[in-house]
């Protein structure tokens, strides 16, 4: 491939990657947060590194445009501490068990769907009966695609595709709720 031909490759991955979505999927994602909403629920939306920023973005989209209460644990005092006491595979579990309500919808993200601490996360979501959507990339058969009661998954083993594929589903949901609403 050229220097030329990188960007029109590149951006026509990222389209397939995006336009690649189950649009009923993405539509029972918002009944399941909009079913949260008129209980008094909260979305809950946990990730690390790049997923982190992605949720923190969502979650403050949710409560300013549509909304609709949104926290997201990336507070470094959060996550130092519950990985210093529980050990990091398991603070996101340990923060869900100490700040989900059965109200609640739990969104995890996880690009290669594999992240144990995010994985523990889900199992403790099941533990709690708490409704949860899982987005994650990579392998089809990654663990995480299968934890959730809805599961978006990006075919791609590109991190930048996955997480920016990830952003723009989460903030169609955002987009979608707000329209809804108005």
């Amino acid at each position: 491939m050229t220097k030329q031909d990188f960007f029109p490759a590149y951006f026509k991955e990222m389209n397939t990657a995006v336009e690649a979505v189950d649009h009923d999927l993405l539509i029972d994602c918002v009944r399941l947060i909009q079913s949260c909403k008129t209980a008094g629920g909260k979305v809950i939306i946990v990730g690390n590194g790049g997923s982190a920023a992605i949720a923190s973005h969502v979650s403050v989209d949710f409560t300013k445009a549509a909304n609709l209460r949104s926290i997201n644990f990336n507070e470094a005092d959060l996550i130092t501490c519950f990985s210093n006491d529980y050990g990091y595979e398991n603070w996101v579990a340990r923060a869900l068990e100490a700040y989900a309500d059965l109200n609640d919808v739990v969104i995890l993200i996880s690009s290669s769907g594999a992240s144990i601490n995010i994985i523990n996360g889900a199992k403790q979501c099941r533990a709690m009966n708490i409704p949860l959507i899982t987005l994650s990339g990579f392998m089809s058969d990654n663990p995480l695609r299968k934890a959730g009661d809805k599961n978006l998954w990006v075919d791609s083993g590109s991190y930048n595709v996955v997480e920016m594929t990830h952003h723009i589903w989460l903030l169609a949901i955002v987009d979608f709720i707000v329209d809804d609403n108005s």
